[in-house]
């Protein structure tokens, strides 16, 4: 059995059907279907069960999961909003994922945890995935403080020598339509160039020109991929960056989508919100050495080529992975 916390969501349904591409069914998706569109995330999946968050925390305590013969927990879940309550995020976000830890290591289950790019705030300590520089990042908001609190405990407690935390960059791609506000700008831009024809670009508060701020744009396909090695390898643990690698403009995430629709480019530029001046990153870029020391080998797609996909494929026919 494998269980996977927040299943139906974005990257969890992308690794749910990951897992069948290899033949893996015997699944155990741990979410709430509280959107239509994370029903239809998990409805083209096979599996053997949907279990809601609150219930699985319940049968995990009273020891439901002891004799199950769990091979891998993908601990993926977490309430991801950048603003919330303090409370929630510790009960969901640290809470939670302490006692999926305790539990796997107790009983020698794989177990991959899901930590963020969040944990390093506006970059300025750079993005290098050392356990020791935790202490030295300042992320930006109650999500990513509550990630880099679960990386902190289980360096701490010894619980790195044995698990796996992976901090996530920009992924975008399929599956993400429930998250609404909180999808990719990819997502979101697709129907701006079809309903209005244009992308609108924010505006630079800094050196960097407009539209040339820079982000590591991962596809989310790649994502599970980098995240299945870490079941298929055991014995590398730690916290790991999961990117491209790569830095790339939102210019050049534009043109990409419009060439992929073959339309014209139609890049404007809008002001800043007052409320993201002095808090928007300009620049994130993986440090992914580590990874590929692990011996992570497989190369990232291409943003050109990942977008054109995701678009093509995804975007413009309505679909899902698996559909």
């Amino acid at each position: 059995m494998i269980i996977v916390t927040g299943g139906a969501g974005f990257i969890g349904s992308a690794l749910v059907w990951a897992l069948n591409e290899r033949g893996e069914e015997d699944i155990v998706i741990v979410d709430s279907i509280d959107h239509d569109e994370k029903e239809h995330n998990v409805g083209p999946l096979k599996y053997e069960a949907i279990v809601g968050g609150d219930e699985f925390r319940q049968k995990l305590a009273a020891g439901d999961y002891d004799q199950a013969g769990v091979e891998a927990i993908f601990h993926l879940g977490a309430n991801s909003n950048t603003v919330g309550n303090k409370k929630e995020y510790e009960d969901v976000n640290v809470v939670f994922s302490q006692e999926i830890i305790r539990w796997s290591t107790d009983r020698g289950v794989r177990c991959v945890y899901a930590s963020s790019a969040a944990t390093y705030g506006d970059g300025g300590h750079g993005y290098k995935d050392d356990h020791d520089e935790f202490e030295s990042l300042k992320p930006m908001n109650e999500y990513g403080k509550s990630k880099l609190a679960v990386d902190i405990w289980a360096r701490d407690a010894g619980y790195l020598e044995q698990v796996v935390g992976l901090k996530y960059f920009n992924v975008f791609g399929p599956n993400e339509w429930h998250k609404e506000s909180m999808r990719s700008v990819a997502a979101k831009k697709f129907e701006q160039i079809q309903s209005e024809g244009k992308i609108e670009l924010f505006k630079s508060t800094s050196d960097y020109e407009d539209g040339g701020q820079m982000r590591d744009f991962i596809y989310v396909k790649d994502t599970v991929e980098a995240t299945l090695f870490f079941m298929d390898h055991g014995e590398v643990n730690g916290v790991f960056n999961v990117g491209s690698g790569e830095a790339r403009t939102w210019n050049d995430l534009a043109k990409v989508m419009f060439k992929a629709l073959g339309k014209e480019e139609n890049i404007q530029y809008v002001d800043m919100p007052e409320t993201l001046v002095g808090q928007y990153q300009d620049f994130t870029k993986a440090d992914i050495s580590k990874l590929k020391k692990g011996g992570y080998k497989a190369n990232m797609t291409s943003l050109e080529e990942a977008v054109t996909d995701y678009i093509h494929n995804y975007l413009v026919p309505h679909r899902h992975l698996g559909e």
